[in-house]
């Protein structure tokens, strides 16, 4: 059985102020030491939980994807985070999945956040991101997504679908009770492991952020946590540990059978 191993970023950032972050993270990444598979960014990276993607998004073709394929292809990882995109006159806050090699995957954020006017600027994604690495698979959403169990939910006919949720995420401080409880629900509802990357600090609407990033096994059970502080930290996690779970309770063989209609 294999092993994947994640490094979390949780930082504070700069708001709305793109350069000073991309050099900030850029310093974060070069500092990692240890191997790893995979390096996870907060949502919107480069700005902060920002409704101004009229004049802070940027393109595919961009100067922050760009910076990402540089960074991936140097450290011979993957690299992972949200940010504003403009596409064909729209907008979205989308997950951007870095190979070193340069290919990508993308996600765009399915539940749009009415209460901060996320909806009034983006336009919300209609299908998945599942990525596939060494043998994982690997679920990928962007922090309100958290809060919508059917979106996660295990397709089962065939056995589990993925292997990790991942959600990255601007989540408030207060609110971290809600972040922490359903990271868990979704690990334990869904057999599976679950990483959530969250960022620190007060941003620039006065919103404080405690982070709370957490990785989760398939019982539930926190393997990592981190509030307030900023932290750059790496986790193996272990395929035989999540068959294991899966083997003994084995839950998911009696799900419902369903189908989303979106």
């Amino acid at each position: 059985m294999s092993s994947l191993i994640f490094t979390l970023i949780q930082t504070a950032l700069h708001w709305e102020d793109k350069a000073a972050n991309l050099a900030m993270l850029e310093g974060k990444i070069r500092s990692i030491a240890q191997p790893t598979h995979i390096v996870v960014l907060p949502e919107m990276f480069t700005t902060g939980f920002s409704m101004k993607p009229e004049q802070f998004s940027e393109t595919m073709d961009g100067p922050t994807v760009a910076w990402m394929k540089k960074l991936a292809a140097e450290k011979r990882v993957i690299l992972t985070g949200s940010l504003m995109i403009e596409e064909g006159g729209q907008y979205f806050n989308r997950l951007i999945w870095m190979l070193p090699n340069g290919q990508l995957g993308q996600y765009d954020k399915r539940h749009l956040f009415a209460m901060g006017g996320e909806d009034a600027h983006y336009t919300g994604g209609t299908q998945r991101f599942i990525a596939s690495v060494n043998g994982w698979k690997i679920n990928c959403n962007i922090c309100y997504d958290l809060r919508f169990p059917v979106w996660a939910r295990q397709q089962t006919a065939e056995g589990p679908e993925y292997d990790v949720l991942l959600y990255v995420a601007n989540w408030p401080d207060r609110r971290n009770h809600a972040w922490k409880t359903l990271l868990q629900a979704r690990a334990i509802e869904n057999q599976c492991y679950v990483v959530g990357v969250n960022r620190v600090g007060t941003d620039g609407h006065g919103v404080y952020h405690t982070g709370d990033t957490m990785v989760c096994n398939a019982l539930g059970e926190p393997l990592y946590h981190k509030a307030d502080d900023e932290d750059i930290f790496t986790i193996t996690l272990e395929k035989k540990d999540l068959e294991a779970v899966r083997e003994k309770l084995p839950f998911w063989r009696d799900a419902d059978d369903f189908k989303m209609l979106l």
